[in-house]
């Protein structure tokens, strides 16, 4: 079985099925792992992490094979919108961001598209750029390297995710507003 679809089955189970997503992620996340000389086939892949510009089906591939995660501080997801993903090797300081340029249309037969997906070349479906990524030190996995109260709610910040308001130290929810809006009485400590 080849590399392809030895790791198409991988992300299949790790997913719960199988699309056309999964299908380019997977193909993307081989090629840029050759790309950077990273063996798919090794769970260690402490040494890289990888950037994700959507927030679907692809970065289950990326995350399955990889094995980078957000809890490992080695994924992360930044929202454009785009099936594109940057690897990145850590120990060589080079990166490479992959994206699919070809079109499969939602209409057309699934299997055919993923035959089409299984057989082309890298080098026909996979865009593979070399990139510079600049990694803070607090976005690096690893403990914490900060932590701070917000001194508005009294909750723990870390890794210079807080706001400066003055003289004040704030989370973003507390600063810029939050995704969510407290109902009712609060349960714990």
């Amino acid at each position: 079985m080849d590399d392809y679809a030895y790791f198409l089955k991988k992300v299949e189970g790790f997913h719960g099925g199988t699309c056309t997503g999964i299908a380019l992620g997977t193909r993307i996340t081989l090629a840029a792992m050759r790309y950077l000389g990273f063996n798919p086939h090794d769970d260690n892949h402490k040494n890289m992490i990888v950037f994700v510009e959507v927030d679907r089906c692809m970065t289950d591939a990326v995350q399955a094979i990889t094995g980078c995660s957000l809890g490992r501080r080695s994924l992360k997801h930044i929202d454009y919108g785009k099936f594109a993903a940057t690897f990145v090797n850590l120990k060589t300081g080079k990166a490479v961001r992959g994206t699919i340029e070809k079109i499969f249309s939602n209409q057309a037969d699934k299997e055919a598209i993923m035959k089409e997906i299984a057989t082309t070349p890298d080098d026909e479906l996979v865009t593979l750029q070399a990139v510079k990524v600049d990694i803070p030190p607090n976005d690096l996995p690893g403990s914490p390297r900060a932590s701070v109260i917000c001194q508005s709610c009294g909750e723990r910040v870390v890794d210079g995710r807080h706001v400066h308001r003055g003289e004040t130290v704030l989370c973003k929810a507390c600063s810029n507003g939050s995704y969510y809006q407290p109902e009712g009485e609060t349960h714990g400590k």
